[in-house]
């Protein structure tokens, strides 16, 4: 029951409680309105991611007005201020509806007057009659802005001028110096890329005009003729090279050319294939002449010298020497300067011709002056986004306020009802987990969300369907633990009703409940007890094995003298220890049948609900206390939120959030039910009536029955002091007789 109560700012509020923690409800657009006087410190979160939630993400980025990825309280008032201005019945605000009539948008004031008018504007660029507006109309602007030449994004296209000329500057443009989208979905051009391209068009013609003849020596061929030369330059200065040890000392020649081994050795292959091999033969047979006689060039590089000399006239016939080839490469010096210099290139494809055509024709200042009108209807386009803005907070914002200022959603009793941080349901081990929230990082996660006190699966959650992966932690509020480990699997379905294969990669232990922790203790002495035997029995398998193995190898003869001889003092001390034993069990047991005899009923009830109460009562009391201080909180501030409250999951609405399977009681005939042996009945029998035995000995203090040292019994002195007071009245009665 929600009750009010005025705060510092003087509004009066109205409270509840959700999740044991004392909450303030946001009932209403007047209560939208006063939000940024309620005291910070009463807000359940200070702030909230803008990814990973459940939520329109494009509603969340138009609150995150300074882009850094939070939604914090101030961003929130500032909203709430704006729309509660803006509209004239604030109420509507918590309805969320997708639709907002236009005479409900306050035009007395600046902001909604716009507003109105930009709505207006939008319906009639969609060529819509009707006094509403929705969601659907202002988000796509591709079709708000399809049909308009200027929409104030500084970007012109060829709608934006119907002069031909223009619209062919603009098309060369877009091909030549890139484009950037308009808000009508096409491709245009910007000032920026307007003054790129001209610029591009003068570099360009600029750098051909200063490429004279002068410095082509070889006129039109003179590229041609310096990519031969660049081609065969490291081979030449190879053959030079060659050429000077010959001159330097003639018994080096048949080191420097090529040996008669060499071709040998590819001879029997088809010399054709080997052309690789044979250009790294000398570019010709060098001599100390130093010159390449032009019929003597290396096969594998004949076409090449010979596709240069057809451009380049050398001075000899025969041949060229070191001088004359230097003399080649140096005039293309002022050639390869002018390439260097290079500018303009984006154009170059158009060629000079247009080039300098669209330089003459100078229409920069005409695109210039569109871009200059598109950007003056710049408000007015912002504000036609305001619309949209306006539209996404009007449907969206109220489902915020809930699972930010209160967790109303996440407390909300209808279970189809769910937080914007729930991802889904996760079905595993015969139950239906609908706490499941996404994780980043597990490791980092785990660190913080282990403080909640809860019973945590991290899950690596794969689609069936196109493959998408994504990581939820899941909080276990109901059912046992025994098989929620890591490797388990189950099926995890999202929002949608996408399912992905779900694995368990890490589990948070903490009590799911107080059943639970009730037969806690007895489970860990049960595993504790049956890991001792599988570890004796172990052992002994392992050294049965071994003196198998050891038996094999050693010889009778050496067996038989390792045979230990038979021990009759020994057996004789194993049937006297059996015998006490049976001994002081037969004693405990007469004592006990005799001392029950004597007991009430509900004395022995009494001391059986003591020893259960003595084994399970703190387990019992640990875990309750647990139970009751669950908190969300740390799981969500592990992902990026400011949780400023105790998001409490105590016991009762634990049992909400996790829901068991529960069949129907059936009588039903299982032709493969396991058989329980009577041995192993009575055994059960045995123990539970030994435990019963020792119980009741130890609560009535005649443990000493069974041969224990205890309950202590008084000193001598005490019972002499004891023992006047005892025969007092005897000896008087003696007396009286005498007399």
């Amino acid at each position: 029951m929600a009750k009010k109560a005025k705060n510092n700012g003087g509004y009066e509020w109205s409270y509840s409680s959700f999740g044991g923690v004392v909450r303030v409800n946001v009932r209403n657009g007047e209560d939208i309105a006063h939000l940024g006087e309620l005291d910070q410190k009463l807000w359940t979160v200070l702030s909230c991611p803008v990814k990973g939630l459940e939520f329109p993400e494009e509603t969340l980025r138009m609150l995150d007005t300074d882009g850094d990825g939070k939604i914090r309280v101030n961003e929130i008032i500032a909203a709430a201020n704006w729309l509660t201005t803006v509209i004239k019945d604030k109420d509507l605000l918590v309805k969320g509806d997708s639709v907002l009539p236009l005479n409900q948008l306050n035009t007395e004031n600046e902001a909604g007057a716009q507003l109105y008018k930009s709505a207006r504007q939008i319906l009639s660029n969609l060529k819509l009659e009707k006094d509403e507006i929705s969601i659907e109309d202002t988000s796509d602007s591709v079709a708000i802005f399809a049909e308009t030449g200027a929409n104030g994004d500084g970007v012109i296209t060829e709608a934006s001028t119907p002069d031909e000329a223009l619209k062919d500057v603009i098309r060369t443009i877009v091909a030549t110096a890139g484009s950037a989208m308009d808000r009508s979905g096409v491709e245009g051009v910007t000032a920026e890329l307007i003054e790129t391209f001209y610029t591009a068009l003068a570099d360009y013609s600029a750098w051909r005009a200063a490429g004279t003849a002068d410095i082509a020596p070889f006129g039109d061929d003179t590229q041609a003729a310096l990519d031969a030369c660049n081609a065969l330059k490291d081979k030449v200065a190879d053959y030079f090279m060659r050429c000077k040890l010959i001159a330097f000392d003639e018994n080096a020649a048949p080191a420097v050319d090529v040996s008669v081994d060499a071709i040998s050795a590819i001879s029997a292959d088809n010399l054709a294939a080997r052309a690789e091999d044979i250009a790294t033969y000398p570019l010709a047979r060098p001599t100390k002449d130093g010159i390449i006689p032009f019929d003597g060039i290396n096969p594998a590089w004949k076409a090449r010298f010979e596709a240069l000399r057809a451009m380049v006239k050398f001075e000899k016939k025969n041949g060229v020497d070191e001088a004359e080839w230097n003399a080649l490469l140096g005039k293309f010096a002022a050639f390869e300067a002018w390439k260097a210099d290079k500018k303009g290139d984006i154009v170059e494809p158009l060629g000079l011709d247009k080039v300098n055509e669209l330089l003459k024709a100078d229409a920069k200042p005409e695109l210039l002056k569109l871009v200059d009108a598109d950007k003056a209807l710049e408000a007015e386009a912002n504000s036609i986004d305001e619309v949209n803005k306006l539209m996404h907070l009007y449907r969206d914002f109220y489902k915020l306020l809930r699972n930010y200022v209160i967790f109303t959603d996440f407390y909300s009793p209808n279970l189809n009802e769910m937080s914007v941080f729930e991802a889904g349901k996760l079905y595993i081990d015969e139950r239906c987990c609908r706490l499941c929230v996404r994780v980043e990082d597990m490791g980092k996660h785990a660190d913080m969300a282990g403080l909640s006190g809860m019973f945590l699966l991290y899950c690596h959650c794969k689609a069936r369907s196109d493959g998408r992966t994504m990581d939820v932690v899941a909080v276990m509020t109901d059912g046992k633990t025994r098989n929620l480990r890591p490797g388990t699997n189950g099926v995890f379905y999202d929002r949608e009703g996408r399912d992905y294969d779900a694995t368990i990669v890490r589990v948070v232990e903490n009590p799911i409940s107080v059943k639970q922790a009730f037969w806690a203790p007895y489970v860990k002495f049960w595993n504790f007890v049956t890991g001792l035997v599988n570890k004796s029995a172990a052992d002994k398998d392992a050294k049965a094995m071994a003196d198998l193995q050891a038996g094999a190898t050693a010889a009778p003869a050496d067996a038989a003298a390792k045979k230990a001889p038979f021990d009759i003092a020994r057996f004789a001390g194993i049937f006297a220890a059996v015998g006490m034993a049976v001994g002081v069990l037969a004693a405990a047991l007469a004592w006990i049948i005799g001392g029950i005899a004597k007991t009430p009923w509900w004395g022995i009830l009494l001391i059986l609900l003591g020893i259960m109460l003595l084994i399970s009562g703190p387990s019992c009391f640990i875990a309750w206390g647990k139970l009751r201080r669950r908190n969300l909180g740390p799981v969500l501030n592990a992902n990026g939120w400011a949780i400023n409250s105790n998001v409490i999951v105590n016991i009762p609405f634990g049992r909400t959030l996790t829901s068991v399977a529960k069949y129907p009681k059936l009588d039903l005939d299982d032709p493969y039910k396991k058989r329980v042996p009577l041995w192993r009945k009575i055994l059960r029998w045995v123990l539970l009536l030994a435990v019963v035995c020792f119980g009741v000995l130890y609560f009535t203090g005649n443990l000493k029955c069974i041969g224990l040292p205890f309950p202590k019994e008084k000193p001598a002195e005490e019972m002499v002091e004891e023992a006047p007071a005892e025969e007092a009245p005897a000896e008087e009665a003696a007396e009286a007789s005498a007399e």
